[in-house]
């Protein structure tokens, strides 16, 4: 019994030593290929070039409020240098969804719609929507939706009310998305379903005047 046992464990002494035998040679053979230096080197320029993408996102998004509280005048301007910011941040990270919106908001204040719904194509896209949590991608959702409906382009109808469903179910509380999904089904002769949204809207935001005037609406006509 005594001899089992010690044959066991020279048995089990055997194996960890070739374990450890096994990964000083891995080791030996990455650090002699400079492997653990080149990870080290090629982590430490992702950190940096995500802090600079981020230093540019701030500094858009401080340009962007800006031009919202200033003179028309001046705001174009500051949207622009916005824009460019959010420019650079995507060029250094393009996974993150935040710098698209950034830019997005900027070519919103500057007028350009068409311009604008790419960006939010962009952020919403499976390269970057991974970095927006739910309730901000049911607002980017809401936010394409607006567009393609100020657009009136053809299929931008079908298209918003798809962005608008998945909204709602993304960020439940947004009395303002349910309101418009409730006016796109109105828009398409579903009124059961547009009474629906206004309740559920009701139900969010209870002083809601948009979606109680529609319910009264639907209820007399």
């Amino acid at each position: 019994m005594v001899t089992e046992l010690s044959e066991k464990e020279a048995m089990i002494r055997d194996v960890a030593l070739q374990i450890v035998l096994f990964l000083l040679m891995i080791f030996m053979y990455l650090a002699m290929h400079g492997i653990p230096q080149k990870l080290f080197a090629k982590l430490r320029f992702r950190n940096r070039t995500s802090l600079r993408a981020k230093r540019h996102f701030v500094k858009g998004a401080q340009l962007l409020d800006q031009a919202r509280r200033t003179t028309p005048s001046n705001s174009t301007s500051l949207a622009k240098q916005a824009e460019a910011e959010a420019d650079q941040a995507i060029a250094l990270d393009p996974k993150d969804a935040a710098s698209y919106l950034l830019k997005a908001m900027a070519l919103i204040l500057q007028g350009f719609r068409t311009s604008a719904l790419d960006a939010l194509d962009a952020a919403l896209s499976p390269l970057a929507a991974k970095s927006l949590a739910d309730a901000e991608r049911g607002d980017a959702l809401l936010k394409r939706a607006e567009l393609k409906i100020a657009l009136n382009q053809p299929g931008h109808v079908d298209s918003a009310l798809a962005d608008l469903t998945e909204s709602v179910k993304l960020s439940p509380k947004n009395a303002k998305a349910w309101c418009m999904l409730g006016e796109c089904y109105e828009g398409n002769k579903m009124e059961e379903e547009a009474i629906k949204a206004y309740k559920e809207a009701l139900e969010v935001e209870p002083r809601l005047s948009l979606a109680q005037d529609a319910l009264n609406r639907l209820a007399s006509s």
